[in-house]
């Protein structure tokens, strides 16, 4: 009896009917009687704790009974199986077969697991990656709030505060490339914990570089901004191996999510920190918290399942049926990456996505400071309401998403629907801010304009594992590279705006591009692999 055989002998059957086993009777010695069939008659009954053997036998010759009928009841011990199952299971992957059978799940071993260790391991991926985005945005969005007193403390103009918002996306544009090659060849893990490390201690210097001067400060927050830039990528790269198609917009959702809830909670937190212990304990207290997900994240993660020896089978061969190729990826195939036309689509798209984006992300609370007259503590608070929504909208656009896929309709539709919303939306409801004149009306309308942006998560940002999924890092860095730009730009730009014009003009260049994004990406974009 081989591995398999012994394994399904374990496991719970079905009702089995009475068997009837055919022997022959063997003759000793010239007075033996001629050999004459002697039939067998099995019943197995599967009892609460344990199996019951019943055997009968009757000599049948010549369709005549010869003899009474014998039984034997085997009752056997309770005995929990469980273990041995398991060690069953981890022989079973050494084990060289012809044939590739499908596995059931061990039930008993599952039964006696605690919650947590049911809990599937691509899901607590996903939870760490959440977790990472949450203190990203809760270190980027930080600075927003604390601005406000340290612009008032060392006499910046709304230029200089431009520029310090802005440098931040110096170093974020330097790695957005570098770390999806880095992700891709090297693997996610390790490019994560790299890059929340090094935001985290360029976080806690931030006051200390404020204090010896303005350069010092520009070249912190471009330090911090290399540590984020290899964030995404790193995720998108995870995520493609860990996830399969089915579940890919709810995962990213969820993960992207937690950027949202990274900005409520450093939107909420961060004025009353400023008025207790002074704005630099923002910038202490949040950086030292990555050094907490650190530890957990070097103990739990794996780039990939592969590579997770605790990962369940059942839960690994679910994984990797619809995994992309295991090989490493050892060379970037530029010019057919370059050479497509929905990669440039997710290129031009993500840029006129994110001026948007990064504009209401860094400028946002003077825009209720200056314009809606909001002290620095209504600022921080009446900001969270759109981060909750974009939390939720995310979320409900990701189900949304999955489910139509589940349903029928094409990648490529879905992923259009879904853009289109994140496009127009916001689009829509940016150009009514200009005729609103109550603070509680334009908080509204600034909630539902990051609200339906949410919907992008399920349209863009998931086109790079549609379109590429070995390549996913090194497509989203691009992507986020031309993204990044938009933030560098748009966020310098608007400052300048405001010296020279208005509120008004800055919404209408990011309706602008919003349209125009709309346009471009309806017109080439895919969610068909196009790079094997």
């Amino acid at each position: 009896m081989n591995a398999r055989a012994l394994l399904y002998s374990f496991s719970p059957k079905p009702h089995i009917p009475p068997t009837d086993i055919w022997a022959t009777k063997r003759s000793f010695g010239p007075d033996s009687r001629p050999q004459t069939p002697f039939r067998f008659r099995v019943q197995i009954q599967n009892q609460p704790h344990y199996w019951v053997l019943r055997v009968s036998g009757r000599d049948s010759g010549g369709g005549k009974r010869r003899g009474g009928k014998v039984f034997a009841d085997v009752k056997s011990e309770a005995y929990d199986i469980s273990e041995s199952v398991d060690k069953f299971e981890k022989g079973l992957n050494d084990v060289p077969s012809g044939k590739e059978e499908e596995l059931e799940e061990e039930p008993l071993a599952m039964a006696e697991a605690s919650w947590l260790e049911q809990f599937p391991k691509r899901w607590v991926i996903v939870v760490l990656c959440f977790s990472a985005f949450l203190l990203c945005n809760m270190d980027r969005v930080n600075m927003s709030i604390a601005i406000l007193p340290m612009s008032a403390e060392y006499n910046w103009n709304p230029g200089t505060v431009g520029l310090i918002q802005s440098s931040f996306f110096w170093g974020y544009l330097l790695t957005q490339i570098a770390g999806g090659i880095w992700a891709d060849t090297v693997g996610g893990k390790q490019v994560l914990a790299f890059g929340v490390i090094w935001w985290s201690i360029a976080t806690i210097l931030t006051p200390v570089a404020a204090k010896v001067g303005l350069p010092f400060l520009l070249v912190v927050r471009a330090f911090m901004g290399i540590g984020e830039g290899v964030a995404m990528p790193a995720m998108n790269n995870i995520l493609s191996k860990w996830i399969p198609v089915a579940e890919r917009s709810r995962s990213l959702a969820l993960v992207y999510s937690g950027m949202y809830l990274g900005s409520v909670t450093g939107l909420a937190f961060s004025p009353f920190l400023i008025h207790q212990f002074g704005w630099p304990s923002v910038f202490y207290s949040f950086g030292s918290l990555g050094t907490v997900w650190f530890a957990v994240w070097i103990s739990k993660a794996h780039s990939s399942p592969l590579e997770d020896p605790e990962l369940r089978p059942a839960e690994k061969k679910l994984i990797l049926a619809s995994s992309v190729s295991k090989e490493p990826v050892k060379e970037i195939p530029w010019k057919l990456i370059l050479s497509k036309a929905p990669v440039w689509a997710l290129i031009v798209s993500h840029f006129c996505h994110n001026w948007g984006t990064f504009i209401l992300l860094t400028w946002m609370p003077t825009y209720y400071n200056q314009v809606l007259k909001f002290n620095l503590t209504e600022s921080g608070l009446f900001c969270v309401l759109p981060w909750l929504t974009m939390a939720f909208s995310a979320n409900l656009g990701g189900w949304i998403a999955d489910t139509l896929v589940s349903k029928g309709f094409s990648v490529t539709r879905v992923r259009k629907i879904m853009q289109t919303i994140g496009f127009l939306g916001p689009a829509f409801f940016l150009t009514q801010l200009s005729h609103i004149n109550s603070p509680a009306m334009a908080v509204l309308c600034m909630a539902c304009s990051q609200g339906t942006d949410a919907f992008s998560q399920s349209g863009l940002y998931s086109n790079h594992q549609d379109i590429a999924p070995r390549y996913s890092g090194v497509l989203l860095g691009l992507s986020n590279t031309a993204g990044v730009l938009a933030g560098v730009f748009g966020t310098a730009s608007t400052g300048y705006i405001l010296q020279h014009g208005s509120w008004d003009d800055v919404f209408k260049v990011s309706v602008g591009l919003y349209l125009f994004g709309t346009v471009v990406w309806n017109l080439f974009s895919t969610g068909e692999k196009i790079i094997d």
